[in-house]
């Protein structure tokens, strides 16, 4: 029996399907004026379940690590370090494309709570890992068993309306640039408690022989309540007659005519490996984030290096430190400032300027071993601010690119793509940052660019590459869906 379906007075070129869980959302949409501060609560929990474990084991990796007794010479620990930061990216980049296709097939809430639940398993078994072979084997596992966040931003396209798509996607990168600077500071305040709160936590404990649980299970704890609640998770995508459908092809039911250029957009079918827009803005965002995880590497490894080997010297507890303050700091950013830098600028030309202002900044980096006291504090506060807020700048206007290249049958596969690009170029990215951070100190005396100064040089290297690949004829942009297209005809 076919369904009923319930003709809307505001699109009368649009129908709806009674019992379509994406039908329901869009009508939704259509009755509100504004983005539901629900539904962002939701993509905050989801991404902040996805993005804590990233990068909660930077502040401690160094000195777990340690513990396992693998490295050969103190310089050795971080190439090991980052063999441990990798195997997760490994893990997501062999399954994301799966997921997202899963995503596009069955719908975003199934792959997101799967994800959320992977976070409970293995981000616990991690913190209780025993040797360096069970660490890698638990990040392994955990990335590529949660796929949620590709699905998540085409998520957060679907439940927004058009005018709020930037919204809904800053938020998405608000809340992963804030798990990926809060996790570290739980990471760095929560390791080794019995050294660092021994009143509270007494030795020989259990937290004594797991120095490294307690950051992992709070992160855990937070995505068993996450995953509950998005048992409430409204989904998105459409379900007509037993089969999942595009809102494109629902639309095009509808419309009667539209000349000869209708039957060229719609193409429900198309290889999305032929669409340049999409294919070249992922590219560009797997190298920058090739860049961003390698600093993000770098950063706690350097800080935490002594001095004698060119680093600062800073606990774990420091890097925390600094890292909750740019985490602050991302939040005022995404959630007040970047819609309006974003519709004066542009997506394109904003990640242009924000891409090309990193390189001096971080190419100060090595000569911040020159300061101390508060200067140092004030200093490394200040850059570590700005570094994150072009990070995220750049991640949220790629996102509203690649969003904009595709309709939403493909939009679940197109995010997934560019999570799998991502995640492979992230798994290069802590090996190689490691490894190169250790050659970097065994050669602190070294007559041209000594030390730290060639890790910050190839870091700006990959910057750099990314910027030049923003212009023509490389990048292509897409300013409207095949939907949106329609829509005019």
């Amino acid at each position: 029996m076919e369904e009923e379906r319930v003709e809307s007075p505001l699109l009368l070129k649009k129908r709806y399907y009674e019992n379509c869980p994406g039908c329901k959302v869009d009508q939704a949409k259509e009755l509100k004026n504004d983005a539901s501060f629900i539904n962002l609560s939701f993509i905050w929990l989801a991404v902040l379940c996805g993005t804590l474990p990233v990068a909660s084991l930077y502040p401690f990796v160094y000195f777990m690590v340690k513990d396992f007794n693998i490295a050969d010479t103190e310089e050795d620990i971080s190439t090991y370090a980052g063999y441990v930061g990798s195997s997760m990216m490994l893990g997501r980049a062999l399954t994301s494309i799966l997921w997202g296709m899963i995503s596009d097939r069955y719908g975003r809430k199934p792959v997101i709570i799967i994800g959320i639940i992977a976070v409970v398993i293995f981000n616990t078994l991690f913190g209780l890992s025993t040797s360096f072979w069970m660490a890698i084997s638990m990040r392994f596992l955990l990335g590529s068993l949660n796929g949620l966040l590709g699905p998540i931003k085409a998520y957060a396209t679907e439940i927004c309306r058009e005018e709020d798509q930037a919204l809904g996607l800053s938020t998405v990168v608000a809340a992963w640039g804030v798990g990926l600077v809060i996790g570290p500071a739980l990471g760095g305040y929560l390791a080794q408690p019995v050294l660092k709160y021994p009143h509270v936590f007494p030795k020989e404990s259990f937290w004594d022989r797991f120095p490294y649980f307690l950051p992992c299970f709070i992160i855990s704890a937070f995505a068993f309540v996450s995953a509950i609640a998005c048992i409430w998770l409204p989904e998105t995508l459409h379900k007509h007659n037993d089969s999942i459908e595009s809102t494109i092809n629902v639309e095009a039911l509808e419309i009667q005519s539209c000349g000869e250029d209708k039957d060229k957009m719609i193409q429900k079918d198309e290889s999305i490996f032929q669409n340049w827009p999409l294919i070249s803005s992922i590219i560009v965002y797997c190298v920058f984030s090739l860049h961003d995880v390698a600093y993000q590497e770098v950063f706690s490894l350097w800080a935490l290096s002594p001095v004698r080997l060119g680093g600062l010297n800073f606990s774990s507890d420091h890097v925390g430190i600094v890292l909750a303050i740019s985490g602050v700091a991302i939040i005022i950013y995404q959630l007040t400032l970047y819609r309006s830098v974003e519709k004066a600028f542009g997506p394109l030309t904003l990640v242009k300027i924000t891409g090309v202002l990193s390189i001096p900044l971080l190419q100060c980096y090595p000569f911040m071993t020159m300061l101390s006291g508060f200067t140092l504090d004030l200093v490394i506060n200040i850059v570590s601010i700005l570094k994150n807020l072009m990070i995220e700048t750049i991640a949220t206007s790629l996102f509203v690119l690649q969003n904009k290249a595709v309709d939403q049958h493909q939009r679940g596969t197109a995010n997934s793509i560019a999570m799998t690009g991502m995640s492979a170029f992230k798994t290069i990215g802590p090996a190689s940052a490691g490894a190169l951070l250790s050659l970097s100190q065994k050669h602190i005396n070294g007559s041209f660019l000594p030390g730290n100064h060639i890790v910050f040089l190839a870091l700006n290297v990959v910057e750099g590459l990314a910027v030049l690949l923003m212009f023509k004829p490389f990048l292509s942009v897409k300013s409207k869906t095949p939907s949106e297209q329609l829509q005019q005809c």
